[in-house]
Order: C-alpha cells, then sequence, then structure tokens
C-alpha cells in the first residue's frame, strides 16, 4: 500500500500536497532559465507523487478538500502552519490507519468474490470431457502427450508456459518473453509441483490451480494476481534436470 510504505516526512508532504491534482489552477510560469525549469521539474516530481496518493486514497473511500489543503501548502511555504507539527503527524497517521482500514476491508471483499468466481469455474471446468481432478483439488488435461522421464518433486525442469486468470488476462507468459525457463519444482507453488510431476517430457497440459494450491488469500505486493485467484496455466515440459 503506498501511502503506509512512505516515511513520516513524505506522509507530511504527500498530505499537504494531495488536493493540487484536482484544482482547476494553471499558472504560466517563465521555464527560459535554469532555475525555473529546475523548480518546475521538482514540482513536477512531487505533483505526480501526490497524484499517484491521491488516486490510492480515493481508490479507498477517502476524497481531501483541495481548498484546505492548497490552504495548508501555502500556509507551509510561508512556515505559519495552523497546526503543531505533532497535531501535523498525528493526523497524518490517523489517515495512514484509515486508508489501510478502508483497503482491508475492500481486499477481504474481493478475496470472497474471487473465491466464489473460481468455484464455479472449477466446477464448470471439471464437468469437461478430458478433464482430470486430483485428490488435492488440482486440475488438468492433456493438450499434448509425451514420450519422456516424469519429474519429481527435487528435479529442477525447463518449462514454457502462459499463466491466466479465469477471465482470461495473461499475468505471465515464458512465450512472451521469448524463451523458457527453468525451475526446482520443490522451490514454486503447490498446484505447480504437483501438476508438472504428472507431465513427462515433451508434453503439454493445461491446469486449473485453486487459489488454496496456488497463493491464497494474500495480495502479494505487486503483483497482478489479486487475493483468493484460481490460476489457469498451459506448461510445456522441455527438459528435466535430475537432483543430485
Amino acid at each position: 500500500m503506498k501511502i503506509v510504505a512512505k516515511t513520516a516526512l513524505a506522509s507530511v508532504v504527500a498530505l499537504a500536497l494531495a488536493g493540487c491534482g484536482g484544482a482547476e489552477v494553471k499558472t504560466q510560469v517563465d521555464l527560459e532559465t535554469d532555475s525555473h525549469r529546475h523548480a518546475y521539474a521538482l514540482g513536477t516530481v512531487l505533483g505526480d507523487e501526490v497524484k499517484s496518493n491521491l488516486e490510492h486514497l480515493a481508490s479507498t473511500g477517502i476524497t481531501l478538500d483541495n481548498q484546505v489543503v492548497l490552504a495548508a501548502l501555502a500556509d507551509a511555504l510561508n512556515g505559519e502552519t495552523q497546526l503543531s507539527e505533532d497535531q501535523v503527524q498525528e493526523a497524518v497517521m490517523e489517515l495512514v490507519e484509515l486508508s489501510t482500514s478502508l483497503a482491508e476491508a475492500e481486499s477481504a471483499l474481493a478475496g470472497q468474490r474471487n473465491l466464489e468466481e473460481g468455484l464455479a469455474y472449477q466446477r464448470e471446468n471439471a464437468a469437461r470431457e478430458g478433464v482430470v481432478v486430483t485428490e488435492s483439488g488440482l486440475q488438468y488435461e492433456i493438450l499434448v502427450a509425451g514420450e519422456g522421464a516424469s519429474p519429481v518433486a527435487e528435479d529442477t525442469v525447463t518449462v514454457h508456459y502462459e499463466g491466466k486468470l479465469i477471465d482470461d488476462t495473461v499475468f505471465d507468459s515464458s512465450y512472451e518473453r521469448g524463451e523458457p525457463i527453468a525451475f526446482p519444482l520443490n522451490r514454486v507453488i503447490v498446484g505447480w509441483s504437483e501438476g508438472v510431476q504428472l507431465m513427462n517430457v515433451g508434453s503439454k497440459y493445461r491446469f486449473v490451480i485453486p487459489a488454496e494450491l496456488a497463493y491464497g488469500e494474500q495480495q502479494r505486493p505487486g503483483s497482478p494476481i489479486p487475493p483468493n485467484a484460481t490460476l489457469i496455466f498451459e506448461v510445456e515440459l522441455l527438459e528435466i534436470e535430475a537432483a543430485e
């Protein structure tokens, strides 16, 4: 969560500037001198950072009064703030806690929706011809049968793959990167480890991996995979490097 990651000082700056992005103010300035260009560049960097914070706050349901924010900014630049340093810090922490609480509540609701939609997708997929459901709940379908060896959990495998959400959003693909990837099977999510061990070299499988065999209910920072997401992978097993 961006605002939580800020230092106290950065949070104060972000709070003071947050309303600028929405203010209907546009001033033409002379950018002919180096000093003015440097000042404008600094303002642009701050403005972009504040815009990001403002958008985050808005996504959690928090709106700030632009006029109050602009007044506070002017006061701060003139050294005439109406709140003490302690009061500013207290208000910023309240804002951080509120935004965190609202974001967590929204994440929980989204996770529940994802779980229910994923279960419905799994039921539908399990009814398709050729789909096998293992005891753990992993679903697989053989797209191309291979005749090579099968790996064990300690082996390192080389694969090509594409990962998607149930709405067909591709979140990862070795095909798009143009090269396969190698990894130990005991270092990946449970669904991957179990599924790839079912394969033979030269085969291509389609896996539907329930959330509990993937990343569960946690939202990983920066990840395109939402909480409680059911994942779909098409995997080609190219090579096995046996564990020593």
